[in-house]
């Protein structure tokens, strides 16, 4: 399966004491670099979240970052005991005739032991939430990329489709290009004027078709071609597959443009490494 390796995807969800959120960004790089971003009451799951992310994603610099927003309730939020502060209410106004001039400032009841209670707050559980956020932002992420796969793959075969049709061209060429190379020869030994060996002028002729002869390199280009349309069908992450392939691409346009003595094929191997430099750049997007 064919999958960019450049993709976006965020997530929100109401969680424990608040609110969670969650964004996911790739960009293409060699191989998996992920840069985490979380709050001190998620750094328990780090281990965690690199885990999943290793088992969706092969390639690419990777950004997750997870924010935690309190809400009411929240940790760290304090809460007044007013059935407490209503029974010191309550003694405090029976107790009035005995001491009439008793005060009591409100600090000072805030401080009496249990008037003032910090809410409960579940860490496992918002530690359980970020990790469901995390898999379904994931997941989107993945999707993403699968599509963003499709539209390059469909490029990608037109490049492949380009290249046979060169290779072809090049193919239907080459009886012409001998026929031509070998009058040529004839022709500049003729003015030579020389005597020549029994079967000597054959053996030159052959000589130098051989210099020239691409018939391997169309072959293999051939198999590189069907080897392509392969992998490009492959269900895993092909992106390093197909960067060793390009490189076996580029070799034989190379050789191809060194061997040609016909401005047609000189012309074909420019045009090959031209589709084959594009296919390079859209290789380099893939996961």
């Amino acid at each position: 399966m064919i999958r960019s390796m450049t993709a976006f995807a965020a997530g929100e969800r109401a969680a424990t004491g608040g609110t969670l959120s969650c964004e996911l960004r790739a960009v293409n790089h060699r191989y998996l670099e992920l840069s985490l971003r979380l709050p001190e009451d998620l750094r328990a799951i780090e281990s965690a979240l690199r885990e999943r992310v290793a088992a969706k994603i092969s390639r690419g610099k990777v950004d997750l970052g997870v924010r935690y927003r309190p809400g009411t309730g929240a940790v760290g939020e304090l809460r007044v005991n007013e059935r407490l502060v209503a029974q010191l209410a309550g003694i405090a106004h029976r107790m009035e005739g005995m001491f009439p001039r008793m005060q009591a400032e409100f600090t000072e009841v805030l401080r009496f032991p249990g008037v003032l209670e910090e809410a409960e707050f579940d860490q496992a559980g918002l530690q359980v939430e970020a990790l469901a956020l995390v898999d379904a932002t994931l997941a989107e992420f993945v999707n993403a990329r699968v599509r963003e796969g499709e539209k390059l793959a469909a490029m990608m075969l037109e490049r492949v489709e380009g290249i046979e049709r060169i290779v072809a061209q090049v193919r239907a060429w080459l009886p012409e290009i001998r026929t031509a190379l070998r009058s040529k020869l004839d022709a500049k030994l003729a003015d030579l004027k020389l005597p020549l060996e029994p079967g000597r002028l054959e053996q030159e002729i052959i000589l130098n078709l051989q210099k020239i002869d691409v018939d391997e390199e169309l072959d293999r280009l051939t198999s590189h071609i069907s080897e392509a349309r392969r992998v490009l069908q492959l269900p895993e992450a092909v992106g390093r597959r197909l960067d060793f392939l390009m490189q076996e691409f580029n070799r034989e346009a190379n050789t191809l443009g060194s061997k040609s003595v016909d401005s047609r094929t000189t012309q074909a191997a420019v045009e090959l490494k031209v589709l084959i430099e594009q296919l390079r750049e859209q290789v380099q997007n893939l996961e």
